[in-house]
């Protein structure tokens, strides 16, 4: 991991910038939380992922609670710079939500026929 904070721009989104936890033996997105320079600096310091708590407005390692901490194994950019992806192993009973499942992802939507086109979505 790189411990060039600086090229994480964390402007756009008013001093957070979304990361992505994704496991790094199955490739399943786990879920996705916010950071700010400060817990990016934490994540970077430590090896475990810290979230910045928009709703309780504090720094929240992940996992500190149930033990299902998120140890990172890599961590990327998007190409702007402003979305984190981090690859991790987790700890504990490997139950990343709090709703007790392994992915936050859970909740399928349905897609009607005709969301389906693929000229809607670029294709031809």
């Amino acid at each position: 991991m790189s411990n060039d904070a600086a090229t994480i721009d964390f402007d756009k989104m008013d001093g957070l910038a979304p990361g992505i936890v994704q496991d790094a033996r199955t490739g399943e997105v786990l879920m996705l939380g916010f950071l700010n320079p400060i817990s990016y600096a934490k994540t970077l310091e430590t090896g475990f992922v810290t979230f910045w708590s928009r709703t309780r407005q504090k720094l929240w390692m992940k996992g500190e609670t149930s033990g299902n901490r998120l140890r990172v194994v890599s961590a990327s950019t998007d190409c702007d710079n402003d979305t984190l992806l981090f690859r991790v192993e987790v700890e504990g009973d490997g139950l990343v939500c709090h709703e007790g499942t392994v992915s936050c992802f859970t909740r399928p939507i349905a897609i009607s026929a005709a969301n389906q086109n693929t000229e809607a979505f670029g294709g031809k």
